[in-house]
């Protein structure tokens, strides 16, 4: 499977005239606005979504009766020129002279939904009546631990499976070095298609596979899907952890039992270990215009910008050296975020082994006026450190419960990658 995105990538560009366009992320947004009919000016945003309801007499009944789409006709390449335009390298520039990764996965939020309405365009129609978001980043592995600032990078993606109302969209993303393209990471998004005002399900089109190795991209589609129902019905918050999963947490608790009493409540902390209680950081971020996406909402990269920066600053805290992003896995949007919310993100150590710390994410919108907390987004985050880190031990059966879900999500990684 490692070799398939270089072979796609020859099959889906070979019968089209000459080389691919390329377009830079400025083009991608610019792209967007105009897909939608969105304005680039807030207080024109009322108007523009009220425009959109005409568009509703597009869509279609059925799926049947929307034309089938080959995988090659959503692929795109787009460039994001660090090394050629030096002038844009500031935004991505970390301190350690590499480049943010909360800017990749803005980037990557982008563009999956550019190809979704690739995938989806209707011809002689400028504006899509559908509104497309992402629903799910099913995974994100990267085989590079620094991302060069100053070299070009090329995303390249195409919808690889499709439902009735759904898309999976496979993106790569290779850097420049001494003339050649090299792979760097890896990524799988979920995309829903909803009506113009962004209220019901829509349908897009079929997607049918045109040779063995779309074939085997097209049934990857399927078992991913598969993967996330059986994860979903076997959650910790549905069901009880396994007998080796309980054999586990007695493991953890006979382990930090003090043995100068008999008693269940007095707990003593291993050497070379942290109570996960310790092990924790929290932000608040006030939700500006500035980081709306085309439905006015807040954008969707953003808010996994925001995320990955808490949870990385929790994985540098706790290891006491520079964290390195291996994987992220497991981000399901549950809820948009208005403009104007107060969001609160919590990060947690959640598991740990050897070098590597697996972190959880949890973002709440607050709404002032009911004071009521509403649940926006769960991130799981997998960072490798520099040295071994210390052990963060759970101490009540709620983190216990976070603890072995940490673990579920470090073995997926680790069986991936």
């Amino acid at each position: 499977m490692r070799k398939l995105p270089s072979v796609l990538a020859r099959t889906l560009t070979s019968g089209t005239t000459g080389s691919p366009v390329l377009l830079d992320m400025f083009e991608v947004r610019n792209k967007l606005r105009d897909i939608v009919g969105a304005s680039t000016n807030w207080s024109d945003h009322v108007q523009a979504m009220q425009e959109r309801k005409a568009l509703h007499t597009l869509l279609a009944k059925r799926q049947e009766d929307l034309p089938p789409r080959r995988m090659k006709d959503s692929y795109l390449e787009v460039i994001l020129p660090l090394g050629s335009q030096p002038e844009i390298r500031e935004k991505y520039l970390n301190v350690h002279n590499s480049v943010r990764f909360g800017r990749i996965l803005e980037d990557l939020d982008s563009l999956g939904v550019l190809i979704c309405y690739t995938h989806t365009k209707q011809e002689m129609q400028p504006k899509s009546p559908l509104s497309i978001v992402t629903a799910l980043v099913d995974k994100i592995n990267l085989c590079k631990k620094i991302i060069y600032p100053d070299c070009d990078i090329k995303f390249t993606g195409n919808v690889s499976w499709v439902g009735k109302t759904s898309m999976e969209v496979t993106m790569h993303m290779l850097q420049l070095h001494d003339g050649d393209y090299s792979p760097v990471l890896d990524a799988t998004f979920v995309m829903v298609a909803r009506d113009p005002e962004n209220k019901r399900p829509a349908f897009v089109n079929p997607l049918v596979p045109e040779s063995p190795e779309e074939e085997e991209i097209f049934k990857q589609g399927e078992l991913n899907k598969l993967r996330r129902i059986e994860f979903s019905t076997a959650s910790l918050l549905k069901m009880a952890p396994t007998a080796e999963e309980r054999n586990i947490v007695h493991d953890i608790f006979l382990h930090t039992l003090d043995t100068k009493t008999v008693s269940f409540r007095s707990r003593k902390l291993p050497p070379n270990s942290v109570w996960m209680e310790d092990a924790k950081l929290k932000g608040l971020q006030i939700c500006h215009p500035q980081e709306r996406n085309i439905f006015n909402r807040i954008f969707g990269g953003f808010l996994m910008r925001k995320a990955f920066e808490l949870g990385w600053a929790t994985a540098c805290s706790y290891g006491g050296s520079r964290p390195f992003i291996v994987s992220v896995d497991d981000i399901m949007f549950q809820k948009p975020v208005e403009i104007g919310s107060l969001l609160l993100l919590s990060a947690q150590v959640s598991y740990t082994e050897k070098n590597y710390i697996q972190i959880r994410v949890h973002s709440e919108v607050y709404d002032a006026n009911t004071r009521e907390h509403h649940t926006t987004n769960i991130f799981h985050f997998t960072f490798i450190s520099e040295n071994e880190v210390p052990r963060v031990v759970p101490n009540t059966y709620g983190e216990s419960m976070l603890y072995l879900d940490g673990k579920r999500h470090f073995d997926a990684v680790m069986k991936e990658i």
